[in-house]
């Protein structure tokens, strides 16, 4: 195997300087998120989420954002999972977003907070029916005897709701308010270009460039 040491990459595809970043870190998160899509890039709306729960211990995990605008970022999820607890004992996240193929990392930290059960609801219907089951069929974070299990929990939730599972009490999606926002460019020789946006408390964001 090649060594590890001698994996390099320079990057040299785009530069993020503050005469073309907008001022509003939302609109520059759009403005990336849709040339992400547009690029084809795999998964652009894959996300890591990071958190810290009442042991100090930070974890993380991907996810899928399923709607972003001027309240927050959405993602939906098990509540009693590991990441639900640890909300519930720390109610703060930091986010992570990577398109390799485009050189570009966006990273998002703020408070986290439940979204509405309508809205939960909504989101729940749109599901493909094997999803919907599989939220019921999944102790999400829970030891399970073998993947056996888990296909016989979902075919008895699947004839108990037959095509109209309503929403598990357990599941639902979050919402990260963002008070600091950061975005990186890969650039060549590792100087990198890194805009960091701090939410003031007039509403304001205040943008810096940061070393690489």
């Amino acid at each position: 195997m090649k060594s590890l040491a001698d994996l390099r990459k320079d990057y040299a595809r785009a530069e993020l300087d503050e005469a073309h970043a907008d001022i509003d870190p939302l609109k520059q998160f759009e403005h990336w998120l849709q040339q992400a899509i547009e690029a084809e890039v795999p998964e652009p709306n894959a996300m890591t989420v990071a958190t810290v729960g009442e042991s100090g211990r930070p974890s993380s995990r991907v996810v899928l954002i399923k709607q972003v605008d001027a309240r927050g970022i959405v993602w939906y999820t098990n509540y009693a999972s590991r990441k639900g607890r640890e909300l519930a004992a720390n109610p703060f996240a930091a986010l992570q977003f990577h398109w390799v193929e485009l050189e570009r990392v966006v990273r998002i930290e703020g408070r986290v907070e439940k979204v509405s059960e309508a809205e939960s609801d909504a989101y729940f219907a749109s599901r493909p029916l094997a999803s919907r089951i599989g939220a019921w069929a999944s102790p999400q974070s829970e030891p399970i005897e073998s993947r056996g299990t888990l296909l016989k929990r979902a075919a008895e939730f699947g004839l108990r709701y037959g095509i109209h599972p309503p929403r598990p009490p357990h599941w639902g999606g979050y919402r990260l308010v963002p008070d600091y926002w950061e975005f990186w460019q890969g650039r060549p020789s590792r100087l990198h270009d890194r805009l960091a946006y701090a939410l003031q408390p007039d509403g304001a964001w205040a943008r810096k460039r940061l070393a690489p």
